[in-house]
């Protein structure tokens, strides 16, 4: 399962949410009038505001001169997480740096700095940046979420299912955390209890693909094939370029004897994503099955 959208994972299998968690510059500041204002609500990314305007806002804030140590360093920490969301992950990085220089015991610029590095697929990188914003603030759901991401990339089912486990008693009003320890729960063969994290998952936001998918990989693994494949379906319905889910879908409908169906969904999904096959042997589940 990849990355539809910042909500799920990073880049491959396993629903992980990246929650670049932004100050509030209005907060750190005292009431001030014109331009300055307006850039701190550019800055803050109020309402639709683009991530090229945010970076401008945060920019002229940052080159003013004006401001405290503390709103600076918010700047910094907003106009990173808006390279972050264009893909500017070297820029992004740089920005969390100086905000985290500028206010070191501020556990969100390190996340966002982890997210980044997670994104850009310096994996140990990012777990080491989440360590240090767990150790500041050892209740930030969000960071264990992202390292448990972290781990999924490295492999590391076992601490990336310790992580998720923090991040549902921290944060257990948040879908995607639900969502990440079925899906890691699914490869580590756990079924019973990756179905009801699922469910819980989707009582929270019915129209998460990357639940969908999850429940999908269970039900493959169960040899419950129809199940899997109207499980796929729906997940491509909400995402229809997720390619763990198209080869999922294949998988199900070749153990439904559809030949001809699980051709061209396994071809699709190797379109998207050419290693989507070693993924799934990876998680337990082979063509051959």
């Amino acid at each position: 399962m990849e990355i539809g959208a910042i909500r799920r994972m990073i880049y491959g299998i396993a629903p992980v949410l990246v929650w670049p968690l932004l100050g509030s510059l209005a907060a750190a500041e005292s009431p001030r009038s014109g331009d300055y204002l307006k850039n701190i609500e550019l800055c803050n990314g109020t309402g639709r505001t683009s991530f090229a305007v945010r970076i401008a806002g945060c920019t002229a804030l940052i080159d003013s001169g004006q401001g405290t140590t503390t709103s600076l360093a918010i700047a910094f920490n907003n106009r990173g997480n808006a390279h972050t969301a264009k893909g500017d992950y070297d820029r992004a990085i740089q920005d969390f740096e100086k905000s985290i220089k500028l206010d070191p015991k501020n556990a969100k610029p390190l996340n966002n700095r982890g997210a980044a590095y997670l994104r850009k697929g310096e994996y140990d990188l990012a777990v080491q940046s989440f360590d240090e914003a767990i150790k500041l603030k050892p209740n930030y759901g969000g960071a264990f979420a992202n390292r448990a991401g972290a781990y999924l990339k490295k492999s590391e089912h076992d601490r990336a299912a310790r992580d998720y486990d923090e991040a549902v008693r921290l944060e257990p009003n948040r879908a995607s955390v639900w969502a990440g320890r079925c899906w890691t729960r699914a490869v580590l063969g756990s079924l019973q209890e990756a179905l009801d994290d699922c469910r819980r998952a989707l009582q929270q936001s019915p129209d998460d693909a990357a639940a969908y998918d999850s429940l999908g990989l269970i039900h493959l693994k169960m040899g419950q094939f129809g199940t899997a494949i109207g499980d796929f379906s729906s997940a491509l319905r909400f995402d229809p370029k997720l390619a763990s889910a198209l080869y999922g879908r294949g998988l199900a409908k070749l153990g439904k004897g559809d030949v001809a169906g699980s051709k061209a969904d396994m071809t699709a999904a190797k379109a998207l994503r050419a290693e989507i096959g070693d993924d799934f042997t990876r998680y337990g589940v082979k063509a051959s099955n």
